[in-house]
């Protein structure tokens, strides 16, 4: 893959002039120039005939309208804008190979840019020194504790219906989502290649993991601020978020009244994305945590990458101690195949015993798999000593999302291998297990009910044994 990092001095200087706001005191006259210039830069990296990158400066000064936008018109162009010159020009990609795929094994190189403008700060601090002393600006990057406090001031940011407050929920959610996606960029080629090669340094290069390896970090809230953002902010209404910004004090002003009311639509939208952008966090770092462990059990990492818990033990302590957080999380959490493996984890710490481990022991409750879960349910007895520890209604909303996960991950080519590894039978043998496990729980708890969600999977169950007999 070609990725043309050709800038134009000229063009830099004139269009940077567009910022220069000496002189003007209109907010009007700032909004109308910081989209001009936004235009510019798209015209001239994205649609001119011969597109080349931003600068440094001038990607800066893109995110920095991000940050301080003020208005709904200027943090969507400003975000899609990122967005897409990072797919134009991305910061770690693969080379094109001259050999054939079946001959290399993959597509080429992994390329990283390291000179190109990031909106994360991490890393030596060497590194950031050289970059003060080349005249870049640092005051807008990211580093760990900002990134948390974003996290932080989202989780609080629920329920805001103050005008203000709200476009600054805009702000942050897509402050997030495209932070998100910088992170997923970076990621994925390395996991690509780490599948042929197994080299840790991929990733103890990365951006994710440096992030993360900060001691300005606390993890462990930045995983609870990251569930409550799910299972809080993920459940309102569109049609709640309009009521309430459509009728704000000065809703007799026409345009004010439109600009409300377009800016509730917008949050209801940003919502939704931002719990897809909270997942894909929680599913990368869990990713990472799995790589980790594979590197340590190899003897790969040293002292240098330090020790972090693993954020599945975090979210499993998190829904033990608060069982009420189970079902609106498991409702919005959909990946599958880190759906299933949290909900199996569930199940091993009530129904295998507890054992010593060193931090490269090879010894875990990874082996439980589905169909071994349900069949704790096979008879009173077991299911008996289950129900005493989590209650009926817990086993039966686990066991129908591990049943939806289940049918998701027989739809996904790429978790083929955990797939047959994890569920631990056919679709079949899971079916019957799921009806017999909720016979079992109905006649230890006559009076259990069943929510819709449960009835539906138990529904598809008895389909899938009806179509098969």
């Amino acid at each position: 893959m070609e990725n043309p990092r050709i800038t134009n001095g000229g063009f830099e200087e004139n269009t940077m002039a567009i910022l220069d706001s000496s002189g003007i005191k209109e907010a009007r006259d700032i909004h109308d120039d910081r989209l001009s210039f936004l235009e510019a830069v798209r015209f001239a990296s994205l649609a001119s005939e011969s597109p080349f990158a931003p600068s440094w400066r001038m990607f800066d000064a893109i995110f920095q309208i991000l940050r301080d936008s003020k208005s709904l018109e200027l943090a969507m162009v400003s975000y899609q804008l990122l967005n897409e010159l990072d797919q134009r020009y991305p910061r770690v990609y693969f080379t094109c190979s001259d050999k054939p795929k079946s001959t290399s094994g993959r597509a080429g190189e992994l390329v990283v840019v390291k000179e190109a403008w990031s909106p994360f700060i991490v890393g030596p601090e060497a590194s950031h020194a050289e970059a003060v002393a080349a005249g870049k600006s640092l005051d807008y990057l990211f580093d760990s504790s900002r990134f948390s406090a974003l996290v932080e001031d989202m989780a609080l940011a629920v329920n805001k219906t103050d005008f203000q407050l709200a476009m600054k929920s805009v702000e942050y959610m897509l402050l997030f989502q495209y932070l998100v996606n910088v992170l997923e960029a970076d990621f994925l080629p390395r996991q690509t290649l780490y599948k042929e090669t197994s080299k840790w340094v991929l990733f103890r290069e990365s951006i994710l993991n440096m992030l993360l390896g900060s001691r300005k970090l606390n993890f462990k809230t930045l995983v609870r601020d990251c569930m409550s953002i799910m299972y809080r902010r993920c459940h309102h209404h569109i049609a709640k978020n309009v009521q309430d910004l459509r009728f704000v004090k000065d809703s007799c002003d026409k345009e004010a009244h439109i600009s409300n009311v377009s800016l509730a639509i917008a949050l209801s939208e940003l919502e939704k994305g931002t719990c897809v952008a909270v997942q894909k966090l929680m599913t990368l770092i869990m990713e990472l945590d799995l790589i980790r462990k594979e590197a340590d059990l190899q003897g790969l990492t040293t002292r240098v990458d330090g020790f972090r818990v693993p954020m599945l033990e975090i979210i499993l302590d998190e829904l033990t101690y608060n069982k009420d957080y189970i079902s609106p999380f498991l409702m919005v959490f959909s990946e599958p195949k880190w759906k299933l493996e949290i909900i199996l984890q569930y199940f091993s710490k009530y129904t295998t015993k507890s054992s010593v481990r060193t931090r490269r022991s090879n010894e875990t409750s990874y082996d439980a798999t589905l169909e071994s879960v349900l069949s704790f349910f096979s008879t009173a007895t077991s299911t008996k000593n289950i129900v005493k520890k989590i209650s009926s209604e817990v086993a039966k909303l686990l066991l129908a999302h591990a049943f939806q996960a289940c049918l998701s991950l027989q739809h996904c080519s790429r978790h083929n291998a955990y797939s047959t590894e994890r569920i631990g039978g056919t679709l079949s043998q899971i079916s019957n297990k799921l009806v017999s496990a909720f016979q079992s729980l109905r006649k230890y708890d006559e009076d259990l009910e069943m929510t819709a969600f449960e009835k539906e999977a138990l529904f598809a169950a008895a389909t899938i044994l009806s179509h098969r007999s």
